[in-house]
């Protein structure tokens, strides 16, 4: 018997009896081979049409890894044990070279959104995000200006310890992997980055691509798994909603989004949004590690790579295995 999602393992069905053009998804894959792909899964309506690669191979998935603290605060905000609008103060959370009165009134709403204005050097930085820099410290209030900032994210990473005594890697295996029957992934999956530039560690943790499709399929249907709500539903909607946007992306509590009113945000075209639904909604890693959930066409992808650079030509191949995918989907409706 094939089973859907939340019934049991993760097991695959005939593609193409389910509408899907086969000879798409294997150009699909090509495509993520070329980019440099681990392994990838195609969920659609709970069932795997497809998959590829080493489907058991646990991977650092970077900062993916925020999309999973998100969703461990919307559970313990309906606990009752995290509140949004604590500020720092309030909480008692500082760093290494002091945090301003201004910077300790920021919230936990603020950091979830990257709208903290606290541009304290952070750790796990990217190269990416070193190049462009951060604003003076101090010039930005909180609330009044979004920036991509792992300060953010890994100070949420301490509140949420503090709150609830035990690790986020504890967090993630006791309340989303038991829960939603994730094969791979435990605790000792997860490692701290510290350094001298920050008391906020960064939260790393290694997955494999068939576990993160669950949480994207925990995701698309609004925190329900087999009718146990995992995560709160207002919070999956909260979450994927566009509290910021920048011109190109949306950005809603630690997930990318087009927001529900979807991609007429967007001034900027691609050829590969062509066959993706105006809402859709992304968690991203570095060097490829993705979870991409199309609520519309009940489509969750997920996918892990090697961290390594890529050239621009080799970069556009994974946005081409995602655009492939959903046009193997459009062509069999």
């Amino acid at each position: 018997m094939k089973h859907s999602f939340p019934d049991g393992a993760c097991e695959s069905i005939d593609s193409e009896q389910w509408g899907w053009r086969a000879y798409l998804l294997a150009k699909a894959q090509e495509a993520a081979t070329e980019f440099g792909s681990i392994s990838a899964v195609v969920v659609h309506r709970g069932k795997v049409v497809a998959s590829a690669g080493a489907l058991e191979e646990k991977v650092l998935i970077r900062s993916v890894r925020k999309s999973f603290l998100s969703a461990l605060i919307g559970i313990e905000v309906e606990r009752g044990r995290i509140r949004l609008d604590d500020t720092l103060q309030d909480l008692d959370i500082d760093d290494v070279e002091g945090l301003s009165d201004i910077e300790r009134q920021a919230t936990v709403r603020h950091l979830l959104q990257a709208r903290s204005g606290v541009y304290h050097p952070a750790l796990a930085e990217s190269k990416e995000m070193q190049a462009l820099g951060k604003p003076p410290r101090g010039s930005k209030a909180p609330g009044s200006h979004w920036l991509y900032n792992n300060w953010d994210f890994n100070a949420l990473g301490t509140i949420y310890e503090r709150a609830t005594g035990h690790s986020v890697f504890e967090g993630v295996y006791r309340d989303i992997a038991l829960q939603i029957g994730m094969e791979d992934f435990v605790p000792s999956d997860g490692a701290y980055l510290t350094g001298e530039q920050s008391n906020h560690p960064a939260f790393h943790m290694h997955m494999t691509s068939r576990d993160l499709a669950r949480f994207g399929w925990l995701f698309l249907n609004h925190g329900n798994w087999n009718g146990v709500q995992v995560v709160p539903k207002e919070w999956v909607r909260e979450s994927v909603r566009a509290h910021s946007f920048d011109g190109t992306n949306g950005y809603g509590y630690m997930w990318w989004t087009t927001g529900h009113d979807g991609e007429a945000q967007s001034t900027q075209t691609s050829i590969y949004r062509k066959h993706l639904p105006p809402f859709r909604y992304f968690a991203h890693g570095a060097f490829g590690q993705m979870i991409a959930v199309m609520p519309e066409k009940e489509v969750v992808i997920a996918h892990v790579a090697q961290s390594r650079q890529r050239t621009a030509e080799e970069s556009v191949k994974l946005w081409e295995f995602v655009s492939l995918v959903m046009e193997a989907f459009a062509s069999g409706e």
